[in-house]
């Protein structure tokens, strides 16, 4: 790592421990004074944390774990929107059995918004897809598509007005490694193609999250929200705050861009005990909103 890397990682650790301190006072001011949320017109008293996005799980995190235990854990962290992984829901599930899914996530209070990742190598995992996000009730299908099949998938957007967000994987990914990648391929087409953008795949390829948020941010349709230990393909996933993401600075660009989808953690560390590190990074997460 060069000089100027390693000072401006400082400079991103540094700055965690202001925000953190200043965290921790503003909390007490709020709870020595009796500091409440602002009123809104009408007396509708507004949230500190209120955003125009959601706050939401990629069930991959819980791979390891049967759909009854992993909505569970989701209510346990307090989220209420799931993307759900095929380990948790078989894409060739017969209609019956997505339809009792969907209404199992939903009895727990969760909102089941999408599915994914989906790989997409041939026509017939495209319709699956659709006819499986559709019989759930979702909005949202998280993909990786071959590039020759997006004027198949355009096709059934417009047919079953669903979104199709695709997400990058960083290094190795030789078709969509980072959020320009899919761009280029998406500009052109229905606007309900976009971006799925993985903000620890996306630094591990050596390209600002952040900026990519800003520069994207018309076709950004979800987000997979995490920390990395390093800013290259070496870098592994870590509880979001401990690695090298700025994570205020994206928030606030997420605010500042008016994003209005899921923000959904998808924590891929200690696959078989996720959940103390995924609480981790949800209180970290809702920590930095409750102070920009």
């Amino acid at each position: 790592m060069t000089t100027r890397r390693k000072a401006q990682f400082a400079t991103t650790r540094t700055g965690r421990r202001e925000f953190l301190a200043a965290a921790a006072a503003l909390a007490a001011h709020g709870a020595i004074a009796g500091e409440q949320a602002p009123v809104a017109a009408g007396g509708v008293r507004k949230s500190a944390t209120e955003r125009p996005f959601q706050l939401g799980l990629a069930s991959y995190t819980l791979r390891k774990f049967p759909l009854d235990q992993a909505l569970a854990m989701t209510r346990r962290v307090d989220l209420k929107y799931l993307c759900l992984k095929s380990f948790h829901l078989p894409l060739d599930a017969k209609p019956e059995e997505i339809t009792a899914a969907a209404a199992k996530v939903k009895a727990a209070g969760i909102v089941l918004y999408g599915c994914g990742v989906v790989s997409m190598n041939q026509p017939a995992d495209v319709d699956q897809a659709f006819h499986y996000a559709k019989t759930a009730g979702m909005k949202t299908i998280v993909a990786a598509p071959k590039p020759d099949l997006l004027p198949l998938i355009e096709q059934r957007v417009r047919e079953f007005d669903l979104q199709v967000a695709i997400h990058n994987h960083g290094p190795g990914d030789k078709l969509y490694p980072t959020p320009q990648s899919i761009y280029e391929k998406v500009r052109d087409l229905d606007q309900r193609i976009g971006i799925c953008i993985d903000i620890g795949h996306t630094l591990r390829f050596g390209v600002d999250p952040i900026e990519s948020t800003k520069r994207y941010a018309e076709r950004i349709l979800d987000v997979h929200i995490k920390d990395v230990s390093a800013a290259s393909a070496k870098g592994q996933t870590v509880e979001v705050g401990r690695g090298v993401i700025d994570i205020p600075a994206f928030l606030r660009a997420l605010i500042e861009i008016q994003y209005r989808g899921v923000v959904s953690f998808e924590h891929e560390k200690d696959e078989n005990d996720p959940l103390a590190g995924l609480a981790e990074s949800v209180g970290y997460v809702r920590g930095v909103l409750a102070v920009i």
